[in-house]
C-alpha cells in the first residue's frame, strides 16, 4: 500500500502576541509557536490554514 505524501507549511513567527486579544495568543500557541523567529512545519490541514489566515498578521507561511 503506497503512503500519501501530506503537503507541509513551513510557518515563522514574525511579530510577537503582545498587545494582541487573547484568542490570537493562544492560536500562536497551538500552531507550536513560542518565540519570534520560530519556524515549524506543519502538515497542510483546512484546520491549520484556518489557524495561520487568523494570525496572519503575526506569521509568515511558505510551502515546504
Amino acid at each position: 500500500m503506497a503512503k500519501k505524501t501530506s503537503k507541509k507549511l513551513s510557518i515563522t513567527m514574525s511579530r510577537s502576541g503582545i498587545g494582541f486579544p487573547l484568542d490570537q495568543k493562544r492560536t500562536l500557541k497551538a500552531l507550536g509557536l513560542r518565540h519570534v523567529g520560530q519556524t515549524r512545519e506543519i502538515a497542510d490541514t483546512p484546520a491549520v490554514r484556518g489557524m495561520i489566515s487568523k494570525v496572519s498578521h503575526l506569521v509568515s507561511m511558505e510551502e515546504a
